[in-house]
């Protein structure tokens, strides 16, 4: 049956599943301007500012902001104008229960992000509904759900890898030429040629640091125009979103390196080939992780952030690659993730390299070409 069904529906399939299972009647989903969620995206389509209920009887009813962009994008059972509610989340909410015929006691699962007095104003609202607002609920559930990407999904990063990685060629093309002598004209050679193949725009607010400033792991403010690409290391974090879904990499420019930064750029090579050598299914991401740290410390060296993450229609999504003791994510074929293992010292400046990693049946497939460029 799900065969038939469109990929939307397969989706919220999976999370009636999970509500069936945690008694849970209706489920609310909010992306707006201060409490943004991707799920909402996953679920219906719908690219921003939107309500989503889901009912445990299988059916879904989308609140959208702009009814035109929503009959557009969106994949729902129901459209409703948030206009029809007052544009009041909670006028909405027990509008949606009684469209999808919640009887009353059962169980509405809100937003867990929800501030509390808010919370409190949806218990008096609803008061004949039992109104959960948790940690390790839906949250959770979801993300879970969305770490292993579906076969669309990976279509998609298919495409948005592409585009990134021929970015990536042009702008070792035009370093090389002499032609981005700062910052500036690295960020907006990426902004102009993803729009020019289509994509929605940047993935996040990318990072370009030249040699006086690639000591930072993110540096601030994110892009100047100092030089980029002189003697030295620079650092160019970036990722293109195209049909929602964002890459992420980085590559490191070095120009007439010293010994020392020789020797960083040959640490961060081999720390990326030991971790990419472990990914594959059924791997800890936290022992994998504990690797690379301990490869570092090997040579006195500490890298002073995580190795990775997952990617998906948010930049930093489950699962996350980090030696934290509470970290439980195992990788499963179908998560897509960075390994970005980088090391940054005052003196020296900072080199960082990072990927976008498919996790297969036999191990990994890298999806993008960053690298460490030298000239």
């Amino acid at each position: 049956m799900l065969q038939k069904q469109g990929i939307y529906q397969q989706r919220r399939e999976r999370v009636y599943d999970w509500m069936a299972r945690e008694g849970i009647s209706l489920l609310m989903i909010e992306d707006a301007e201060n409490r943004r969620d991707s799920n909402l995206r996953w679920l219906s389509a719908m690219p921003s500012d939107a309500l989503l209920f889901l009912s445990v009887e299988r059916k879904s009813l989308l609140v959208p902001w702009d009814v035109n962009l929503a009959k557009l994008y969106a994949d729902a059972d129901h459209i409703r104008a948030y206009n029809e509610f007052d544009r009041k989340p909670i006028k909405a909410c027990y509008k949606a229960a009684a469209l999808l015929k919640i009887p009353s006691a059962s169980r509405i699962e809100i937003p867990s992000i929800t501030p509390y007095p808010q919370f409190l104003r949806y218990i008096e609202a609803l008061s004949e509904f039992d109104i959960i607002c948790r940690e390790n609920g839906a949250a959770e559930a979801l993300e879970q759900l969305r770490a292993v990407k579906d076969n669309e999904e990976i279509g998609i990063f298919r495409k948005t890898s592409k585009i990134t990685n021929g970015i990536i060629d042009l702008l070792e093309k035009q370093l090389r030429a002499g032609k981005i002598k700062t910052e500036y004209d690295a960020v907006m050679l990426i902004e102009s040629e993803c729009r020019k193949k289509g994509c929605e725009g940047l993935g996040f607010e990318p990072l370009a640091a030249g040699p006086e400033r690639s000591m930072a792991i993110h540096s601030f403010p994110s892009y100047t125009v100092l030089p980029f690409g002189t003697q030295g290391l620079s650092i160019l974090d970036f990722g293109v979103k195209y049909r929602g879904y964002t890459s992420d990499v980085t590559l490191t420019v070095a120009v007439k390196p010293s010994r020392a930064q020789l020797r960083l750029l040959s640490l961060i090579e081999k720390a990326y080939k030991l971790a990419l050598g472990m990914v594959g299914p059924g791997i800890a991401a936290r022992d994998l992780a504990a690797v690379v740290d301990d490869f570092f410390a090997k040579s006195g060296k500490t890298m002073p952030h995580a190795l990775g993450h997952g990617i998906g229609l948010d930049a930093h999504e489950g699962p996350y690659i980090r030696k934290r003791e509470d970290n439980a994510w195992l990788l499963e074929p179908g998560m897509v993730i960075s390994l970005e293992p980088g090391l940054y010292e005052p003196r020296l400046g900072g080199c960082r390299l990072e990927n976008d990693i498919l996790v297969t049946e036999g191990g990994a497939e890298v999806l993008t070409t960053s690298r460490i460029i030298r000239l």
